[in-house]
């Protein structure tokens, strides 16, 4: 019997960018439901969850995404799903958004919401200078996206499912696709990458990686 610590590199080894899916295989609901729990489920600095995901299933729209998103021509000609994901925007310690987190969500404490507030403004503006520009709350909000796509990935590869991760696109031309059709609120979401899942019809290849001993040092 395989260790849990094998299981888990031997999931990490299986999962790979996908190039070529085979378009006749689907990923089962409660597989792709996995998937997702996984992805609402995750960290994220000071769990204020900045994200949200759009499955893309109109094959006209897919079709039309192929103009402005390289980078996923490949998976809308065969993988089972893809997944678009926004990044929030102005997510500040006043924002609306820091309300409904602290409010509806966590359910905190009337008199623990200044200090949490105060906490996150001090992080904001003192230590990560994110308040310097629109942009740099965007980036910040971005990057906690990109956990969710480890945990995506990694649990679909865990299940036997495959996924590619998908950054190749105009992001001002998708936005604008996107937000033309109702779909994209700009002055709340931007868009962060894309993410496809279904299964390889293809030989999966050399896995390639800079050994530990390069990346990894131990400050005694």
């Amino acid at each position: 019997m395989k260790s849990k610590n094998q299981e888990i590199i031997d999931v990490f080894n299986y999962r790979y960018a996908c190039k070529k899916f085979d378009k006749n295989r689907k990923v089962s609901d409660e597989d792709f439901n996995t998937i997702m729990e996984s992805a609402r489920l995750s960290p994220s600095s000071f769990g204020l969850e900045p994200w949200k995901f759009l499955l893309l299933k109109n094959e006209k729209m897919k079709e039309d995404f192929k103009e402005f998103a390289w980078g996923a021509i490949n998976s809308i000609n065969g993988a089972s799903h893809i997944v678009i994901v926004l990044a929030r925007k102005g997510v500040t310690a006043d924002s609306k958004h820091m309300e409904h987190m602290l409010e509806d969500v966590k359910k905190v404490p009337e008199e623990m919401k200044a200090v949490i507030k105060e906490k996150f403004g001090g992080f904001q503006e003192k230590h990560f200078k994110l308040l310097e520009s629109e942009r740099s709350l965007f980036d910040w909000a971005s990057k906690q996206t990109y956990i969710v796509l480890g945990n995506m990935m990694t649990t679909a590869a865990y299940l036997g499912i495959d996924s590619c991760a998908i950054e190749g696109f105009e992001r001002e031309a998708a936005e604008k696709y996107l937000s033309d059709r109702g779909i994209l609120d700009l002055n709340e979401y931007g868009l962060s990458y894309m993410v496809s899942f279904g299964y390889r019809d293809e030989e999966q290849p050399v896995k390639t990686r800079q050994n530990l001993s390069e990346v990894f040092e131990i400050i005694e």
